[in-house]
């Protein structure tokens, strides 16, 4: 309380109104695969490595400075691509593995060559490397010039730019030798004398065996550490991600790196995730070339059930950019999926199931799901995209892999994911406050507010706010007991909208009546 120790006139500012609580983002996904490259260039130091590392990212020209382009062996580019083409907007991207070049040495075998000694019989005197490891360095190559008495000429061609040329070497000790020399101007190859006072013999010598080195992906490394903040455990540090895809789940099987088996490891974590971060949704992918049969069969070996993952199925088809675009090739819709969650989220809100969309960016099907199929899958929670005549390419399922009625949709999860991180938000005021009426009282107010306009927003079923929520906050949810503990409990109840999954018009014929 202030006090008042002279005659005066007194000015207070008393909070006595609302504390709005804000709606949450519901569309920030984050994608976990293979990349061409992983580094970023930080205050003009040079390139950081990002391999590993959860990276945000918010357009499309981002990610290729980022991670570079489309690559062979790679669904993650694409399902970016198709993320950002559908309506995506800002998503976090971790690369397990680069394809095309990449800044750490442990993950790329440099190119090299030896250089024979002038007297062939002495063996080598020179071993040379590339600076760079990976196929890069095989485009290198290095000349040897004979000079003044034992002295030699190095004239070294990169890939491109002029060459680098360096005169008056030696092997032996002092400021020409060739190392010393070499190593310390040379962008593009290191040196290694072999012997001392060797000459190496004249001619043209080029560098080979660069290659990225390749190391199997297992359970555990799309599974990552929470602790090491590396892949899937990575994210745990990250709060704002709403929706997951791991597009190259589906390389790693192709490869033969993990198994069927390894795929429903590698699902289940995601999900998993999911349900301990509470407001994140996975989106999975079937495995590549079944059948509407094999997917059943697989989704019931799978034996998934949680509602905080949807299924989809089957691939797409989208122009394959990693040959310039001049075929068409199969990639996981995962991406593309995302993408129509952002969209959707956006145009018409989270309530509205993410369905009846089309699919931007796919030219087909891997396989054309009847309607017969699709009865067999739809009650198993598989999503199918399908082809209609005159309305392209479009997903038509919206149902999570839950058996549990109440959680049976996609838009009722996600739903109640972004009221219930809205209320843990918004309500961060409320911890040590007085545990009183007032409080209960202020807690009921903007609560109700906030569902007042959800409810207006139509994500809520019911003609009156009465019939479409409620909120208990008073003496009988929080007696003493509960009050002696430290705590307030809040009851919150809503009536989501559900979606309209089955239209269904009943026509009979009618032999009319007379006009009253």
């Amino acid at each position: 309380m202030p006090e008042y120790l002279s005659p005066g006139v007194y000015i207070e500012e008393i909070d006595r109104g609302t504390r709005p609580i804000e709606a949450v983002g519901t569309a920030v996904a984050a994608f976990i695969g293979f990349t061409e490259k992983a580094e970023e260039v930080q205050n003009g130091s040079g390139p950081v490595s990002l391999l590993n590392k959860a990276s945000l990212v918010t357009n499309w020209s981002q990610y290729v400075n980022k991670f570079g382009g489309f690559v062979e062996g790679a669904y993650l580019p694409d399902a970016v691509y198709g993320y950002f083409q559908n309506g995506g907007g800002r998503c976090f991207v971790t690369s397990v593995r680069t394809l095309g070049r990449s800044i750490d040495p442990e993950l790329a075998a440099p190119a090299a060559a030896l250089l024979p000694a002038g007297d062939e019989k002495a063996g080598n005197a020179l071993e040379i490397q590339a600076k760079e490891g990976g196929p890069t360095g095989n485009a290198i190559k290095v000349e040897v010039r004979d000079g003044e008495e034992d002295t030699f000429s190095l004239i070294v061609q990169g890939p491109s730019g002029p060459p680098e040329t360096f005169d008056g070497l030696t092997t032996g000790r002092g400021a020409t030798n060739v190392a010393t020399v070499v190593n310390a101007k040379s962008t593009l190859i290191s040196v290694r004398v072999v012997k001392s006072g060797l000459k190496p013999k004249a001619g043209s010598y080029p560098l080979a065996g660069g290659e990225m080195k390749v190391v199997s992906l297992t359970v555990a490394d799309y599974q990552g550490d929470a602790a090491e903040r590396t892949s899937l455990g990575g994210l745990e540090a990250v709060d704002e991600v709403t929706m997951l895809a791991i597009p190259d789940l589906m390389s790693s099987y192709q490869s033969g790196e993990l198994d069927l088996e390894g795929v429903q490891a590698v699902q289940r974590a995601m999900y998993e995730f999911c349900e301990k971060a509470k407001y994140a949704f996975a989106v999975l992918d079937a495995p590549p070339g079944l059948s509407p049969q094999a997917v059943q069969q697989w989704r019931l070996s799978a034996n998934y059930d949680t509602k905080y993952a949807a299924l989809y199925y089957p691939w797409i088809k989208v122009a394959d950019m990693s040959n310039g675009g001049g075929s068409m090739r199969l990639v996981p819709p995962s991406g593309h999926m995302a993408g129509i969650y952002a969209r959707s989220d956006t145009e018409r809100g989270v309530h509205k199931a993410p369905a009846n969309e089309v699919v931007r960016g796919a030219n087909g099907l891997a396989v054309q799901v009847t309607k017969g199929e699709q009865d067999v899958l739809n009650p198993l929670g598989v999503n199918c995209i399908r082809s209609f005549p005159g309305r392209g390419l479009r997903v038509w399922g919206a149902r999570t892999l839950s058996s549990d009625p109440a959680w049976r949709y996609i838009n009722v999860r996600r739903l109640f994911n972004m009221v219930e991180e809205s209320i843990e938000q918004g309500t961060q005021w409320v911890v040590f406050e007085p545990n009183d009426p007032d409080l209960w009282a202020r807690v009921r107010r903007d609560v109700r507010a906030f569902l007042n306009v959800i409810w207006r927003s139509g994500a809520l079923f019911g003609a009156t706010p009465e019939q479409a929520f409620f909120v208990k906050c008073d003496e009988e949810t929080n007696p003493q007991e509960t009050r002696d503990l430290g705590q307030l409990i809040i009851e919150i109840g809503i009536a989501p909208v559900k979606p309209a999954e089955f239209v269904i018009f009943r026509i009979s014929q009618w032999a009319g009546g007379a006009a009253e």
